[in-house]
């Protein structure tokens, strides 16, 4: 009885992320910023996948999982492709329905790579910074940040001689 009543619920699901999130979160104005410097970067994707398709992930979905994991300090890769299956407002930023199945880490890791050998990542993290800086919404007030964030960004891999 009971894999019957989900079914039915999921059938009859009348609202999606978008109106979960309050219209006056943070995160709305966040995914403004996000949204227009990935139409920026657009010809660079086309650059990099137009003869060989598309990841199974599209770039664009990566590095705003990217900026999700770090303003809301997830450990890891995998915990975040297992909180896609709840938290609402990562579904709303990232543009995701209700049934969506959330990424395969695996698969989610390995694109990811990819788009940081391509420094595609840099681009996009520089450019929400300054359009964030532009709009004044970046204050001098001090923060604290998970400084494991910072030591897995700046892995051996990513330095540059």
């Amino acid at each position: 009885m009971r894999g019957k009543v989900e079914r039915q619920a999921s059938m009859l699901t009348l609202v999606g992320p978008d109106q979960r999130v309050p219209k006056d979160h943070p995160i709305r104005r966040i995914k403004l910023l996000a949204d227009r410097e990935l139409e920026r970067l657009s010809p660079v994707f086309e650059s990099m996948y137009g003869g060989t398709g598309r990841p199974s992930i599209p770039p664009e979905t990566i590095l705003k999982s990217c900026l999700l994991i770090a303003l809301f300090s997830v450990r890891s890769e995998r915990q975040f492709c297992e909180r896609l299956d709840y938290d609402l407002m990562f579904r709303f930023f990232l543009d995701m329905g209700m049934t969506e199945e959330s990424f395969d880490a695996s698969t989610f890791s390995k694109n990811k790579e990819r788009l940081i050998k391509a420094d595609v990542a840099r681009l996009f993290f520089e450019g929400v910074v300054r359009q964030a800086k532009d709009a004044g919404l970046i204050s001098a007030e001090h923060f604290t940040v998970d400084g494991t964030l910072i030591e897995a960004w700046a892995s051996m891999k990513s330095f540059k001689k």
